[in-house]
């Protein structure tokens, strides 16, 4: 059976086809211009982060150009004397709290607003430098880039954190509950003087930023690992090494034996490592040493593999190489790691968007290095690292901060404040 050939609805097709393909382009058109409404920057903060730059660079100079290595308490106390004040021009409430053992004095300021958020910052003004390193080589801007002790870690954190809010308050922005500054004295020794401080602010806030610097590639850190250091400390017995070695217990030759064991404790597939960078045992070189010690730097991605490690340390440390000495093994845990989370996902959206709103773009990165951030996320409170101004060389002579990096730092930072607060 054959059925009558239906007659299209259509007379003729290709009108319905340009049509179609009318509506579609419109469509196109319609989503980018919404995407391009959604990635329009907030020009007032644009404008002000813009307006401060040379201010920033002014009173990074003055910052770097103090040495505050984190045993110099008089460089640590001006240049938190430097930060205090330009927090009380911006109205905060300032606490101070001791940073024993260290040196130093920690300080908590509170920006009070008109809505609910609590939102957390945190940077610190310690370096790793010693005393007289700024006056060898002050602070001085080459081809682009910013030179000087502690210039992006974390005195280039501390003036991106004191920008921002300045920009919040030039434009008039209060919709925040409360922001906090915390700036600490002794991050570069692991916090261990504001580890509890830290810890106990971080309870009271939403979510929280840490003012680490911007890595190279423009990044932010969504995870860290935690560091820990391993002890090795072992007793032996002193003979002359000429005359009659056989007699004495070379503890010397037995930390060796121990470091080279007890770094196979170090496991790539869980982003374990050990690594034994100090090793002592004094004595002259015709005595069999009776002591020796050795420390390693451990970094774990997990906190249970600080737990694994000491375990099989202890374990491992009973196969000796001299019999009859003594070995004792402990692991000292510092930072806590700081583990990628959906929580810390969701912060790293909101800033990609933020950061597109002036056609820049983010590298989202994991570091093995330790960082205040780690004791906030050890107390579940969301947080997102790496807010400082973009630089590299960290921890060397030649560390530097990239000097077109501070507006759209100090941009990224203010709007983060101001969408945190409305989200």
């Amino acid at each position: 059976m054959t059925f009558p050939k239906r007659p299209s609805p259509f007379k003729n097709p290709a009108p319905m086809r340009v049509a179609c393909q009318s509506a579609l382009l419109a469509c196109a058109l319609l989503a980018a211009a919404g995407n391009a409404m959604a990635q329009k920057p907030h020009q007032g903060a644009l404008d002000a982060a813009t307006q401060q730059k040379d201010e920033a660079l002014r009173l990074l100079e003055r910052m770097v150009n103090i040495d505050s290595g984190s045993t110099v308490t008089e460089g640590l106390d001006k240049v938190r004397e430097m930060a205090v004040e330009e927090l009380r021009q911006l109205g905060a409430r300032i606490e101070t709290f001791p940073a024993d053992p260290h040196p130093g004095t920690n300080v908590v300021a509170t920006l009070t607003g008109q809505g609910k958020k609590k939102i957390l910052i945190l940077a610190h003004i310690d370096t790793v430098f010693k005393d007289g390193t700024a006056a060898a080589k002050p602070f001085y801007i080459k081809d682009g880039r910013a030179y000087g002790p502690g210039v992006m870690d974390n005195k280039g954190g501390v003036v991106a954190g004191l920008q921002a809010l300045k920009v919040l308050q030039k434009i008039g922005f209060k919709d925040y509950g409360q922001i906090t500054f915390l700036i600490d004295t002794n991050e570069e020794m692991g916090s261990v003087g504001t580890t509890a401080l830290i810890e106990r602010v971080a309870k009271q806030h939403d979510v929280a930023l840490n003012l680490e610097p911007g890595r190279p590639a423009d990044g932010l850190v969504v995870e860290r690992k935690g560091s820990a250091t391993a002890l090795v400390e072992v007793k032996g017995l002193a003979a002359h090494a000429g005359v009659a070695p056989e007699t004495g217990r070379n503890a010397a030759m037995e930390v060796a034996h121990q470091v080279l064991q007890l770094s196979k404790t170090a496991d790539a597939a869980k982003k374990t490592t050990v690594n034994f960078t100090v090793l002592t045992a004094n004595g002259a070189t015709n005595v069999i040493p009776a002591s020796a010690s050795a420390k390693g730097d451990v970094r774990v991605a997990t906190p249970e593999e600080f737990d694994r490690v000491e375990k099989d340390m202890v374990r491992i440390s009973q196969n000796k190489l001299i019999p009859e000495t003594e070995v004792r093994v402990r692991l000292v845990r510092g930072l806590p790691p700081m583990p990628r989370s959906p929580a810390s996902d969701k912060l790293v959206k909101m800033a990609e968007g933020i950061y597109a709103e002036i056609g820049k773009k983010l590298t989202i990165e994991s570091s093995g290095g330790a960082a205040d951030a780690s004791l906030v996320a050890g107390v579940g409170v969301p947080v997102l690292d790496g807010f400082g101004i973009v630089g590299g060389g960290i921890h060397t002579p030649e560390e530097y901060a990239e000097v077109e990096s501070v507006v759209p730092r100090v941009y990224l930072l203010s709007r983060m404040l101001m969408d945190l607060s409305a989200n």
